[in-house]
């Protein structure tokens, strides 16, 4: 891929995560659509209802089934002649799975960067002030930026990466299946109390931004000269 148009992705991306974050913030977005799921003396009681229960104790096993998968493949095309076309793609998929929900969004951050979550805050029964984003928090580890749970779902997105070129129809489907499938998630944890509707667009933008990098550096074949989105 020309190493301008690498950039150009990526510049856009992150044009969207802080333009984003900053309507969010303008508009105070984060604090009005969780509270509109919490109830005084309840907590948020509606997360516990289906579908939104089930989605947060079984909603990662497709991601975890497509990233494992991919790495079970990438290692037996070490022993299997007929899958060594396939070890670029499958390692991409397998590590895009381990950095970006892995390391970065639950590792590096939720770990350490201490953001409390809407059922930490004052305002929603918490003993904690709400934070905004991009300020580090008191929150103990397994904080609320990003959002864990919607990076794991937009990583179902991955594998338009390794069809684009390819399959172009199929490719956008796994694009926009992913995208929803994040999103819809992502409505599960706010509707739980568990994260901020900008704790859920930095989760997709840690996906979309890993899965670029990895793309030009392990798919140089399948790359295009176009937008992501």
């Amino acid at each position: 891929m020309n190493r301008s148009v690498l950039w150009y992705q990526l510049v856009l991306i992150f044009a969207v995560l802080i333009i984003g974050t900053a309507v969010i913030a303008y508009t105070g977005w984060d604090m009005q659509l969780a509270s509109r799921f919490y109830v005084p003396g309840y907590g948020f009681p509606l997360g516990n209802l289906q579908p939104w229960h089930s989605l947060y104790r079984f909603g990662e096993w497709p991601a975890f089934a497509l990233g494992g998968g991919a790495g079970i493949v990438f290692l037996l095309s070490f022993i299997r002649q007929n899958l060594v076309p396939l070890r670029r793609q499958a390692l991409f998929l397998a590590l895009l799975l381990i950095i970006a929900p892995g390391l970065l969004a639950n590792s590096l951050f939720k770990d350490h960067w201490g953001r409390p979550r809407p059922r930490q805050v004052q305002e929603m029964g918490g003993t904690l002030p709400f934070y905004q984003p991009w300020q580090p928090g008191p929150a103990p580890k397994n904080a609320s930026f990003p959002a864990g749970h919607p990076t794991v779902a937009f990583y179902l997105s991955a594998p338009y990466f390794v069809l684009r070129r390819t399959n172009r129809r199929k490719a956008l489907c796994w694009l926009w299946g992913g995208f929803v499938y994040g999103c819809i998630m992502g409505a599960a944890r706010i509707i739980q109390g568990g994260h901020f509707l900008s704790d859920v667009l930095w989760s997709a933008g840690f996906v979309y931004l890993t899965a670029v990098v990895l793309a030009a550096w392990l798919l140089p074949d399948e790359q295009r000269d176009d937008i992501v989105t």
